[in-house]
């Protein structure tokens, strides 16, 4: 990108902000005038870095909705392996914010599980904190199968990006505060993988390690709740 190309997209984000201060800030006021002292999210969302997924567009959700933690590859390392900004969104999401559910989101065409897949020394010596960050996947592709560079194609990439989604789940049960809040029913973890093509979102089942469709998850957590709702006379 050429300083000229920079400039300009600097000033497109800067046109961006004034619509935001003279069309939609306006146009939501009391929202933002509720949502100026406090935060009181339902959902912890973890999703990658990526800047093709949008958290608040695919679950359709305003602003003060979602608490929403993002990095390379939506990776969620051990309790104890790589304590920091993570381990802290994650204790801060459960203990001051009291969220009920917390989502690990994977998509498709992931430059992370690409990474995995199909390593390129050359590239990942450059970058060696990306390299060790990976390291908290590397279970994932063990899961998904050995597969050789040729195999690296979009449903391969699916299948270890559904598998580290798994992955981050069970990673995420050895923290102290989940760990907690899951004794106490008080928390759901769900994953969920994102196909950028389609628009389709589909739910993993830990269980049988499959994805299910949206409206079966939906169906599934209706029929839990009407299971665990009291008998009325």
């Amino acid at each position: 990108m050429t300083d000229t190309d920079a400039r300009t997209t600097l000033i497109s984000l800067l046109h961006g902000v004034e619509k935001f201060n003279r069309e939609v800030f306006p146009q939501n006021r009391e929202l933002f005038a509720e949502l100026a002292g406090q935060q009181s999210p339902s959902t912890l969302f973890i999703a990658c870095a990526d800047s093709r997924v949008n958290p608040s567009m695919i679950t359709q959700t305003q602003p003060g909705d979602l608490f929403v933690l993002r990095n390379i590859g939506n990776i969620v390392p051990a309790y104890g392996e790589m304590l920091g900004g993570v381990s802290s969104a994650i204790e801060y999401a459960v203990l001051a914010l009291g969220v009920s559910h917390i989502i690990v989101c994977g998509h498709s065409d992931c430059g992370a599980m690409k990474a995995l897949l199909d390593p390129d020394p050359t590239k990942l010596a450059k970058m060696p904190t990306v390299a060790s960050w990976l390291r908290n996947a590397e279970a994932a592709r063990a899961v998904a199968g050995a597969l050789q560079a040729t195999d690296a194609g979009p449903q391969s990439v699916r299948s270890l990006a559904e598998q580290n989604v798994l992955l981050q789940i069970a990673h995420l049960r050895t923290h102290p505060a989940v760990a907690a809040a899951l004794a106490r029913n008080e928390l759901i973890l769900q994953g969920w993988f994102y196909d950028i093509a389609s628009g389709e979102v589909v739910v993993l089942d830990e269980a049988t390690r499959s994805s299910i469709h949206v409206d079966e998850a939906i169906a599934r957590l209706l029929g839990a709740g009407q299971a665990a709702a009291p008998a009325t006379a």
